[in-house]
């Protein structure tokens, strides 16, 4: 996918009744009222709520968010539904997004002023990435897809049951109602989908025919005397390909196993889809692997070209800053995060920062000055900034979750082995005896679920990692927020410090080592810009970490060994019905393992994926075998 800096809306508040877009020449919505017009074409025309209730999700396709009036409207109209669906996702694109501070001027005299006051402290970093908003304890979602329209109906990855057409009058701004994207809603359209939208023109009517719609006119709002209106009516059944059909649809109770970040994870992500969860962990408490470190950093990446893991990283990244804002705070929670640069001066960190367009509610480039103020370090190099990173301790992030999960957790049963049956999943102990089932399972165990998951897919390429990280009960100074680079820093919060971290490959030593601690003390001295290396007691801890030959992630289902139609592509390969896996985190749990929550519990309850089909390929666990496939040919 071509990601392009987000160009902000400019919006002309002059006129009191409408904002008006002047690069476009046209008005956000009609005259006779923003949410009028949505409860008409848009509600209306899709026959809501009537088509949502008695549903257990309802999912709306937006082509233009603008103001996100039509968003609020619909949520509204479910709040007030006593027989609504379970569960609203409302899927909205917007090439040319409000700032906050215009979103607040829009919506100062809203109809729905709780709702639109929600709506702006959830407003995310206007970055191209699929934002997922949580309202309702989960039970209202907005994926806000920032970006061209033509890249995005490419990436989604969803079934929806409604679509609203919206936009600037098609004089005005034609590419969205350009013929090849009408035509592309038929690949996200579901059995029975409809389409409304206030334009009558020919062309928009003629796309819609030739994506499968039947399209008819309508009654229109205000001054328009007509509207149309379009149901899916396609001459053959579109069939999801194999490998994006939903792992385990109707389940509605499902099995996690181990309880790190990864697991707690998932266990809140299939909470909010309305699956009840029982979470098995190996040790007497959660977080006692690779999650039991006493601190951890969470925060995004940059890299000039935007690639795969900068994409990734950073939609992880402000995945994890949504969930921390909705779950209790936690405490030693450090807020904003520093990652120095050795290569860049600060003028050339500004100009690539000036490139890519990132907003700096996301990413600031600062000078070692601004720096070693902002750290409480003497820094000598310039460093990122992200406001929305941080330090948390893992064990505390991963009881939240769980707690906020109402997960059933079961410790001291470690699983030996996994057995597929006709009711889904079974997962036995070393004697065989059955410790739990459900018609769902995931495998998040990290490291320790490494026996299970070979057990499964033997071929997977994956590395184990140990780790000493070293604890200083007394440094001076001491980091006002954390500090990253070659290694990284942060402040325990009494008066001492957490640094490191060494890293080796196909180690199993368990003890704390001197030659370690004096590495990372090292790696602290340089980082801090100290003149020498500090001497301190040996104290820290051991872990180990399981990661990808391509440092990301394994999140998604396991190929089925028979195997039918199209296998050169990941989304043709048939999966193993009820498995999820997510796993192989890496250094990175607590950037990733929202996210990578969100995206497994999305592939099995069959929700729209809160990532682009492009970055779930990425971290799919069958795209290894694929290449060596591709290699042998």
């Amino acid at each position: 996918m071509k990601t392009a800096p987000i160009v902000p809306a400019r919006v002309d508040f002059s006129d009191a009744e409408v904002a008006q877009a002047p690069d476009y020449g046209d008005v956000y919505h009609a005259r006779a009222g923003a949410f009028a017009q949505a409860r008409h074409v848009f509600l209306g025309g899709n026959q809501l709520p009537a088509r949502w209730q008695g549903r257990t999700r309802f999912v709306v396709l937006e082509t233009g968010f603008g103001l996100g009036n039509n968003f609020l409207a619909t949520w509204a109209a479910w709040r007030e539904d006593a027989q609504r669906c379970e569960r609203l996702v409302f899927i909205s694109i917007e090439k040319h997004p409000l700032t906050r501070e215009d979103l607040a001027r829009a919506h100062a005299r809203s109809p729905a002023p709780e709702l639109a006051a929600q709506l702006l402290a959830a407003w995310p970093p206007l970055t191209p990435n699929l934002h997922s908003l949580s309202f309702e304890q989960g039970r209202v979602r907005l994926l806000l897809a920032l970006g061209d329209a033509r890249e995005w109906l490419r990436e989604l990855v969803a079934e929806v049951d409604a679509i609203y057409l919206d936009g600037f009058a098609p004089a005005r701004n034609p590419e969205i109602w350009d013929p090849w994207l009408l035509k592309s809603l038929g690949r996200l359209a579901a059995t029975g989908c409809t389409a409304a939208t206030w334009s009558v023109a020919r062309p928009v009517r003629d796309g819609l025919s030739s994506a499968g719609f039947a399209v008819e006119k309508a009654p229109g709002f205000a001054a328009k005397g007509q509207m149309s209106v379009a149901r899916y009516t396609p001459r053959h059944a579109v069939q999801r390909p194999p490998g994006r059909q939903p792992l385990a649809a109707q389940a509605r109770e499902a099995l996690v196993i181990g309880a790190g970040l990864a697991g707690a994870a998932c266990a809140h992500a299939l909470a909010r889809e309305g699956v009840a969860v029982t979470v098995l962990e190996a040790h007497a408490q959660s977080a006692s692997e690779g999650s039991g470190n006493p601190g951890g950093l969470f925060h995004g990446t940059f890299h000039a070209s935007d690639g795969l893991h900068a994409r990734f990283n950073r939609a992880a990244a402000l995945a994890t800053q949504r969930l921390l804002a909705e779950l209790p705070a936690l405490p030693w929670l450090q807020a904003g995060l520093l990652r120095l640069e050795s290569k860049l001066d600060h003028e050339a960190m500004r100009a690539l920062l000036q490139g890519q367009g990132l907003p700096p509610d996301y990413l600031q480039a600062l000078g070692a000055a601004d720096a070693a103020t902002r750290s409480g370090l003497p820094l000598q190099s310039p460093a990122w900034f992200y406001p929305g990173g941080g330090a948390l301790p893992p064990r505390a992030y991963v009881q939240a979750m769980l707690q906020a999960a109402q997960a059933r957790l079961l410790t001291q049963r470690p699983v030996a082995a996994l057995r597929a049956c006709g009711a889904g999943w079974q997962a036995l102990d070393g004697e065989g005896r059955i410790l739990a089932q459900a018609p769902a399972l995931v495998l998040a165990g990290g490291q320790a679920g490494l026996p299970l998951l070979q057990g499964l897919m033997p071929d997977l390429p994956l590395m184990s990692l140990r780790g000493q990280l070293s604890h200083l009960s007394q440094a001076s100074p001491l980091p006002h927020l954390p500090v990253a680079g070659a290694g990284y820093a942060l402040a325990d919060g009494q008066g001492g410090l957490w640094c490191g971290a060494t890293v080796q490959a196909d180690d199993t030593d368990p003890e704390l080592r001197d030659s370690d601690q004096d590495s990372n003390l090292s790696q602290w001295a340089e980082l801090a810009g100290l003149p020498q290396p500090p001497r301190a007691p040996l104290a820290g801890r051991v872990g180990w970490r399981l990661v990808t030959p391509d440092r990301l992630p394994l999140v998604g289902g396991l190929p089925a060994p028979e195997q039918t139609g199209r296998q050169d592509l990941l989304r043709g390969l048939k999966r193993l019905p009820g498995l999820v896996l997510c796993t192989a985190l890496g250094s990175r749990g607590i950037s990733w393992a929202a996210l990578a929550g969100q995206v497994a519990a999305a592939q099995l309850c069959g929700s729209p994926v809160p990532l682009e089909a492009e970055l779930l390929d990425a971290i799919d666990p069958a795209r290894f075998a694929l290449r060596r496939v591709r290699k042998a040919h």
